[in-house]
């Protein structure tokens, strides 16, 4: 395969693309700045069988033949493709090896995604919620081509989840990241939605004694936890915002229940095992301070919500920590210690 030539890609070709055809104008120009065009003289192959399939391809000038190669030097005729289709993307949605190969039958120029030295992880980084739709309509289209294959499209929906998972689960807690929130809020949030945050107290004098093996340890327990409890609830999700604060997301949570639930945990956290002495250090005892708040009643817009929690939480922890504060009787931030707790 030639070398990626130098050339900016038109959006309408990727708009055409059936893997990309539900993005909109600024997700399909981010797509098509990271694709590259390739050009191949005639009987160039393009890629092999059992070829991991790390791109797929759009052709937009020449021929290319899809084949199998025979044992005994002959191939199977698989399909030939004209200027507008697209070449591999079965394989490159199922992260599997290329099932046959394929070659130009003239020069010909084809548009490569990703560009090359880019992968689907790159994508995943940068902009999960556009991988998590390319993913979705990927699995429409595996409905379409193999209606008689329902084991096939099980198998791949699984792996898209796992992917999605991936994209968005914070790799030391298992907890969902806050770019998780960010990316899908307008799709996930059902008024009344309880947003509690937790932040453990004089986590950093455990850290600093005991080493940060010791500090993710806790965090690993922090995590099961707020685990548990969306599992009780059957509904919402244990996230973890910034460095060491946490909690939970709740969706159809009344105002009393919400107030429960931060006292729940805030107990749960103070019943986790100690940390034994060590040396000089004593036991090390846990406690966490929880700010909590319930959109839309106590702030009408999610971030600005969001925020003035966060700020109360810090606040509150500042001052000493432990209990739990709520902005509404709070009187917003800047007025810790009214509701429960050390000033």
């Amino acid at each position: 395969m030639d070398q990626a030539i130098n050339q900016a890609i038109d959006p309408g070709h990727v708009k055409s693309a059936e893997l990309f055809n539900s993005l909109f104008g600024k997700e399909v120009e981010y797509i098509a700045k990271r694709s590259g065009v390739i050009r191949l003289s005639r009987e160039d192959r393009l890629f092999s069988a059992g070829q991991r399939a790390e791109h797929f391809y759009m052709l937009l000038e020449g021929a290319v033949e899809v084949f199998k190669p025979r044992e005994n030097g002959d191939n199977d005729h698989l399909a030939q493709y004209a200027p507008g289709d697209t070449i591999g993307e079965f394989d490159f949605i199922r992260r599997a090896g290329y099932e046959a190969s394929a070659r130009a039958l003239e020069d010909s120029a084809l548009i490569i995604f990703p560009a090359p030295g880019l992968t689907i992880e790159d994508f995943i980084a940068e902009e999960p919620r556009i991988v998590s739709r390319i993913l979705l309509n990927s699995l429409m289209m595996m409905i379409d081509r193999i209606k008689s294959t329902q084991n096939l499209f099980l198998e791949n929906l699984s792996w898209t989840k796992e992917l999605q998972r991936r994209a968005y689960e914070d790799p030391g807690t298992g907890l969902w990241k806050q770019s998780f929130l960010t990316d899908e809020l307008d799709r996930i949030l059902e008024a009344p939605a309880a947003l509690i945050m937790l932040k453990p107290d004089r986590f950093k004098v455990l850290v600093d004694s005991r080493g940060h093996e010791v500090g993710d340890d806790a965090m690993v327990r922090v995590a099961k936890i707020l685990k548990l409890f969306a599992r009780r609830l059957g509904r919402g999700w244990a996230m973890r915002f910034k460095s060491n604060e946490t909690g939970l997301v709740i969706n159809r949570c009344p105002r009393s229940q919400a107030e429960d639930l931060a006292a729940e945990i805030s107990a749960a956290i103070a019943g986790m095992e100690s940390v034994p002495p060590q040396g000089d250090f004593p036991a090390f005892s846990f406690s966490g301070t929880i700010a909590w708040a319930l959109w839309p009643e106590d702030g009408p817009l999610w971030d600005g919500l969001f925020s003035e929690t966060y700020a109360l939480l810090l606040d509150r922890w500042k001052h000493g920590g432990g209990g739990t504060i709520n902005p509404l009787r709070a009187g917003r931030p800047g007025t810790a210690g009214k509701d429960g707790g050390p000033p």
